[in-house]
């Protein structure tokens, strides 16, 4: 096998400095005299990191368009991108340079051409004939400042409204301005003394294009005549104007205003409006205006063969319904449907059988473009019902917390999951095809499956295909249901050590070739699942509890006895003996009050139906020790081929052989290593008389255990209690600094899970930052801050693998190499026995090589 020398690769990709790359090249020369160099053709700039694709939804959305022919959706943002989208996997990201807010986009329609208008008032025109759009022209506005655009059905003029109140001309074409300019003082009524504000309408009379109806924010608006350039009529009105929208057949128009109104007018009768509806406004009974409502945003008007026109508008709702979601009505006849919305809605638009403005519009569906969603309403059946969305918006439906990827997946791993996601039920969605259809697919290039993970602040997880351009949703599972909900805040167990998403993911750990997955959540629980396509229904769910608490002591074990690895809590003259534990803790606090051997999260204890997909193999969690709250699991490892789980925090590790439900390991991090500490970590405590304690330091310099012994469960014995005066007094003393520092404690770890949401990496429990983590009631020390430094050192990483352990060995052995935070690697052998029915029946021996 041939050696490649990739130091000038490396050193382009690392800025390695020049006395760095002196050094190296003398190490070369002197290995070059051992055996010959090969001549090196790779270079840095071989080598690049690029953007290829992004998914989910637009960053904070601003503007919508729809071309009804091509059926293409466009929607920009207030970072100046530019999302289009057409048939589910047709997706296309553009980018403006200026990086200004799109603030309106209108398409050329079915000319595979697009205007987007930006806030620092320039207009581009886009080419989408290409692979990748591109900008072909654009125009700066200097002196005015862009307010609205409208650009008519077949039409080669764009009309621009501004800040002042002008309209100016710009011929598509040629995207220049045409000289045609509108002046605001010219429009309205010349004995006026007023300005009439900014311009926030412009369209042309769906009958005559000659006619351009122009709306003004004050509440005047004028029908001008481009032909003479003089306007025909002039409405006006007492409130501000928002939108504007035309009947098909030229006759009328319909105004929507900041009281929460709705104008419809006749264009022949400019002096009162035909028609005045309130549409969310109480109605008095002695025949007074109803009471002012909120502003609508955005009106409608779609005229229908069959029945009656269809009024569509955004706000408009009365002022006492606080807290209320925002809403779309759909006015139809005599029916109202006033449809709630999750989030606050940027822009709507009705997609329409006909691009013809001047035909009945047969309206079908509104698409609404909502702060953090996209919705199609389907206006065809009863109900109002939404369409499904098939584009892959839906990534942050809940945040996301953590995110894994696989490539090169087994070939039938991608079908496995969409068959058992695609019986998950979707219910009241329209029976409809996605009416966005518009675009082709390019040819997929990608020759190996991908697959992304996502875990989520709910306890959802999310498996994605990524082999193409776009991402698909194969299978949703939900971690949650594995336990008890509280009904209300009252009924909340005061275990968690989170106040917000306590099933939130932070660790996922999958193996795609036998599809067994492990995940690790903010409330220090770990769950294995294994995939099955029949359904099951699991009459009580195997669960372990883990005490993994670390305490440094300066004593030995009172007794020549066996006693756990883990030095059981310090309660003093009230040592509590620990449940099994394969069964559920039924102890809730020991008996000086402290909460002791609870989980934070209650498994549930009834009968759990588990749909064809991933099922509960088994639910370790860690429990609370003397009244302190279970640190979060930093690492997370699973090997399938072992059937083994492993996990670590910043107290030690933990392995559990999940086929036979037993706890295998449950260490100090420092116990790891035995007599070979680097570090030199010097014990010390306050306690001066023996106590009932583990294995402490001193065991293990002294090697008074054998490995067998000391990866036995903790559950295996106890030490005897050895009370004394000095002892009550100074654990009475303790548990005082303990109950102030709780609250402390629980304030802290909220904010800690919030940083490791946002970081979506659980690395709040590096030491650095686990110092300010209430150490002082968790040490029970009075030199606090030293041993904080000394023993706070988090599992970083796990990782199983065959191995060389010692230099005598001749073969290799299943191993797990572990990781800490200090920068430390260290190797734990594990014996397993034969596979088949001895794999179940003979135990796992682990042994630390220190």
């Amino acid at each position: 096998m041939r050696k490649f020398n990739i130091r000038k690769v490396l050193d382009g990709l690392t800025a390695v400095s020049s006395a760095a790359s002196a050094s190296s090249a003398a190490q070369q020369q002197q290995a070059g005299n051992r055996e010959t160099e090969i001549q090196e053709t790779l270079q840095s700039e071989h080598f690049q990191l690029c953007k290829t694709v992004r998914h989910g939804f637009p960053y904070q959305p601003s503007a919508l368009a729809f071309d009804p022919v091509q059926k293409i959706l466009a929607i920009g943002t207030q970072t100046g991108a530019l999302r289009l989208f057409g048939r589910p996997g047709v997706e296309c990201y553009c980018q403006h340079d200026s990086g200004a807010a799109v603030i309106q986009l209108q398409f050329l329609i079915n000319e595979g051409a697009l205007v987007s208008a930006l806030a620092d008032d320039t207009l581009h025109l886009w080419n989408l004939r290409q692979k990748r759009p591109a900008i072909l022209h654009s125009l700066k506005f200097n002196r005015e400042r862009i307010t609205f655009c409208h650009l008519p059905f077949q039409s080669k003029w764009l009309y621009v409204g501004t800040e002042r109140g002008n309209i100016h001309i710009v011929n598509v074409e040629s995207f220049t301005l045409s000289g045609y300019v509108i002046m605001w003082n010219k429009a309205i009524e010349l004995s006026s003394k007023s300005h009439p504000g900014p311009i926030v309408h412009i369209s042309d009379n769906p009958m005559d294009e000659g006619k351009l109806l122009i709306g003004f924010e004050s509440g005047t608006v004028v029908l001008w005549d481009l032909k003479s350039k003089k306007a025909d009529y002039r409405y006006t009105h007492d409130e501000a104007i928002h939108s504007v929208a035309w009947h098909h057949e030229g006759k009328q128009f319909i105004c929507s205003h900041s009281d929460g109104t709705l104008t419809i007018w006749n264009v022949k009768s400019p002096t009162k409006p035909f028609q005045t509806i309130t549409p969310h406004g109480k109605q008095l009974k002695d025949g007074k205006k109803p009471e002012p409502c909120k502003p609508i945003l955005k009106v409608e008007y779609k005229t229908t063969r069959a029945g009656e026109p269809f009024i569509i508008l955004s706000g408009g709702l009365s002022y006492d319904t606080v807290g209320r979601r925002p809403c779309l009505t759909v006015m139809h006849g005599k029916s109202t449907a006033v449809l709630e919305m999750d989030y606050s809605i940027v822009d709507f638009l009705t997609l329409c059988e006909t691009p013809y403005p001047n035909d009945f519009q047969e309206p079908y569906a509104v698409v609404v473009l909502l702060e953090k969603d996209l919705v199609l309403i389907d206006l065809a059946q009863n109900g109002y019902p939404i369409f499904e969305n098939p584009y892959p918006l839906t990534i942050h439906e809940s945040p996301v917390t953590c995110c894994e990827y696989f490539a090169d997946c087994p070939v039938d791993l991608i079908p496995a999951l969409y068959s058992v996601g695609a019986r998950q039920k979707r219910q009241g969605y329209s029976k409809k095809e996605w009416p966005i259809s518009g675009g082709n697919w390019g040819l997929i290039t990608q020759s190996y499956p991908e697959i992304i993970i996502t875990g989520h602040a709910d306890g959802s997880i999310k498996f994605w295909d990524a082999s193409a351009i776009t991402l698909q949703v194969l299978y949703k599972l939900k971690t949650a249901k594995v336990f008890e909900k509280s009904r209300n805040k009252d009924d909340r167990p005061n275990t968690d050590i989170v106040d917000e998403d306590p099933y939130a993911i932070q660790i996922i750990s999958w193996c795609p070739e036998s599809r067994m997955l492990c995940i690790a959540g903010v409330s220090a629980h770990v769950i294995i699942y294994r995939f099955s396509k029949q359904e099951v229904t699991t009459e009580v769910i195997p669960m372990l509890e883990v005490r993994l608490l670390y305490e440094i002591n300066d004593v030995e074990s009172p007794d020549g006895e066996q006693v756990p690895p883990l030095p059981t809590p310090g309660t003093g003259s009230n040592p509590q003996s620990i449940v099994p534990q394969s069964h559920p803790s039924t102890s809730s606090s020991s008996s000086d009050g402290l909460r002791d051997n609870v989980p934070c999260l209650k498994v549930k204890n009834s009968p759990l139906k588990q749909s064809p997909g991933y099922q509960i193999e088994l639910v370790i969690q860690l429990v609370w020790v003397s009244g302190e709250p279970p640190q979060q699991i930093t690492s997370l490892a699973v090997n399938s081929a072992y059937g083994l789980v492993v996990f670590g925090n910043c107290n030690g590790i933990a392995m559990v052989d999940y086929l036979q439900k037993t706890v295998l390991l449950n260490l100090g991090t420092i116990e790891l290593y035995g007599s070979n500490d680097p570090y030199r970590r010097e014990p010390r405590s306050p306690r001066k008389t023996r106590q009932p304690s583990g294995a402490g330091l001193c065991d293990i310099n002294e090697g008074t255990m054998v490995p067998e012994d000391r990866c036995k469960s903790p559950t295996s014995g106890s030490g005897s209690p050895n009370n004394s005066d000095d002892d009550q007094k100074m654990n009475n003393f303790i548990e005082k600094v303990k109950t102030k520092s709780r609250k402390f404690s629980k304030m802290v770890a909220n904010d800690i899970a919030k940083m490791s949401r946002k970081l979506s990496l659980p690395t709040e429990l590096k030491p650095d930052l686990d110092v300010k983590d209430n150490s002082f009631s968790r040490s029970r020390s009075s030199s606090v801050t030293s041993i904080d430094k000394e023993s706070r050192e988090a599992i970083s990483a796990l990782h199983f693998c065959e191995t060389f352990t010692r230099k005598a060995d001749t073969s290799p052995s299943p191993c797990l190499w572990v990781g800490t935070t200090l920068g430390t690697v260290l190797v734990i052998v594990l014996n397993l026995p034969p596979g088949g029915e001895q794999r179940l029946l003979q135990p796992v021996i682990v042994s630390p090589t220190g």
